[in-house]
């Protein structure tokens, strides 16, 4: 009976330290994930990209966010890419409204180019790219915008979400020149990217969300299944990064899979 009681004890504590890991610790922290690339036309930049953040409509919520933009300022990026996935969940009451995400958003002091998630089409496109014209930060849905960076020009090329919209890859390189970075939400655009690009950027995928020891990402939601699930890919000299993201998704846990930032310097 003893053994009993010891073990039901055991369990209920790993339990307690299971829940404040995953529902109040991994949520709210945030780490940096660096990647070192080497590129000749990009050299000497340091790009940030940062998706998926899900605000939720409370009061802590903002605080997560503002951290998220201080962290972006302290890196002094060049250039700051936003991967969609602004609002949170797919109901207008479960999320901050996407003016106040993007009131925040718009202290980032670096230039900032965005793209759309399927929750932010969820929630009514026309109204996410309002909030975004507003606060001037120009949305790539199918297009591509050129940018002086440290006295280069570079060009941005951007897709609307695979799975809630038309993303049109060729129709984002129009009139483009290299050197150019792409970025989706998700990244089951990559196995039909083609066009002649240096650095590709997506998220979507939250790294699984719950990652467990030896079995790894618990879900993937992803065409691909988990072929794109975290991390950089490197296909013919090109690089793919796909980012953990910064929120969560359905129900509001991480487990052994911190948000990130992604932070990337090119030689």
């Amino acid at each position: 009976m003893n053994k009993i009681k010891s073990l039901i004890k055991y369990i209920v504590i790993l339990g307690v330290i299971l829940f404040t890991e995953a529902v109040i610790y991994e949520p709210y922290s945030l780490k940096i994930t660096s990647y070192d690339i080497t590129n000749q036309q990009l050299s000497g930049l340091k790009i940030v990209f940062a998706s998926d953040f899900h605000i939720a409509p409370y009061k802590w919520e903002k605080w997560r966010l503002q951290k998220i933009v201080n962290t972006i300022n302290e890196q002094n990026p060049d250039l700051v890419i936003l991967g969609g996935d602004y609002v949170n969940r797919h109901s207008k009451t479960s999320t901050m409204a996407p003016q106040k995400i993007i009131e925040v958003i718009r202290n980032i002091k670096a230039p900032k180019v965005a793209v759309l998630g399927n929750h932010d089409i969820y929630y009514g496109k026309n109204d996410i790219i309002k909030a975004f014209i507003n606060a001037s930060i120009p949305v790539l849905n199918n297009r591509n915008i050129k940018l002086n960076l440290q006295n280069k020009e570079v060009y941005v090329a951007g897709v609307s979400d695979y799975d809630t919209d038309k993303p049109d890859v060729k129709k984002a390189f129009e009139e483009i020149h290299a050197p150019v970075i792409f970025v989706t939400h998700s990244p089951d655009v990559f196995d039909a990217l083609d066009e002649n690009f240096d650095i590709a950027f997506a998220g979507h995928t939250h790294g699984g969300q719950i990652v467990l020891p030896f079995l790894g990402a618990l879900a993937i939601n992803t065409n691909s299944g988990r072929k794109y699930t975290y991390g950089r890919f490197d296909k013919n000299d090109k690089t793919m990064i796909v980012s953990s993201g910064l929120g969560s998704s359905v129900i509001p846990v991480r487990f052994n899979n911190l948000p990130e930032i992604v932070v990337v310097s090119i030689r």
